[in-house]
């Protein structure tokens, strides 16, 4: 991820005016020379935040030096060390609770999709992250999904065309909300379709969908259903030179990945690892 881009630099500017506000009051308690200290893990996980940690301290003082022990979407023991800091007191401690957060949140969101990922290693089906995210952070927990091991589906509504069951009952049908799209939609845009009954999955594709979400379809269902899809796709693909289908399943339980995996869709799209992860617990030491 590239935190140079304006809009990392002003999400950092906001975090740093909500917790210094004027200026950190304990600051003079502090000796001028340079402090050394380090992160450890107090539990086990996947690191996810270093670099926002490091852009957090040279931010408030450029003078301060961070070397990186473990690499974002790396895996960590408890008691390990994961980062070293030196430079300006004042630049350490005020930057310290901040880039915790960061990284305590992203590493448990890191450490979720590790653990969801892995229950799909060897099918060839990917796990995709949705846009249920925190507001203000959705570019930094979708980075945290692919140090975990995931993939990034949209980032926004501006990034690809997602036809959901609202879209569906208030247009005219999926052909004409499709054929709208493709009119008014800049070229490389994709269209994905939402689709909650079998038949709509298959008026989807004719219609020239790139996409096919499956909502909360059970694994027997989709077992018939994806290889009437890829058919469908195939025929179109002959038919128009249409590219072909991307078949994504979602509104999955996560104890249920492998029996989803079986079923021969390319995704599998949940929330779980952001809105249902913990926090890793990582701390800050002085020396």
């Amino acid at each position: 991820m590239d935190i140079r881009t304006p809009a990392f630099q002003r999400l950092l500017e906001i975090w740093l005016d909500e917790d210094l506000g004027r200026g950190d009051l304990s600051a003079n308690a502090l000796q001028a020379e340079a402090k050394s200290a380090y992160w450890v893990a107090k539990e086990a996980g996947v690191f996810c935040g270093g670099i926002f940690a490091e852009a957090i301290f040279k931010r408030l003082d450029n003078e301060v030096n961070v070397k990186h022990l473990i690499k974002d979407g790396e895996k960590f023991d408890q008691n390990q060390k994961l980062l070293e800091i030196h430079g300006p007191g004042k630049a350490l401690v005020a930057g310290e609770r901040i880039a915790l957060n960061i990284a305590m949140h992203l590493s448990g969101v890191a450490t979720t999709t590790h653990l969801l990922a892995s229950e799909l290693k060897g099918s060839g089906v990917h796990l995709a992250d949705t846009r249920k995210t925190t507001p203000g952070l959705r570019m930094l927990e979708k980075y945290a999904v692919k140090c975990g091991g995931g993939i990034n589906h949209r980032l926004g509504l501006d990034d690809a065309a997602m036809l959901k069951e609202n879209h569906i009952a208030w247009a005219e049908n999926i052909d004409q909300a499709v054929l709208a799209i493709k009119e008014s939609a800049p070229w490389p845009a994709r269209i994905i379709v939402e689709a909650e009954t079998a038949e709509q999955a298959e008026q989807a594709i004719k219609a020239g969908a790139d996409g096919i979400l499956l909502d909360e379809m059970s694994p027997a269902l989709l077992h018939s259903l994806v290889p009437r899809l890829r058919a469908l796709a195939r025929t179109r693909v002959e038919i128009t030179g249409a590219n072909t289908v991307v078949i994504e399943a979602s509104g999955v339980s996560p104890v249920h990945l492998k029996d989803y995996a079986k079923t021969g869709v390319d995704l599998i799209s949940t929330s779980a690892p952001i809105t249902k992860s913990s926090w890793i617990d990582l701390s800050m030491r002085f020396l």
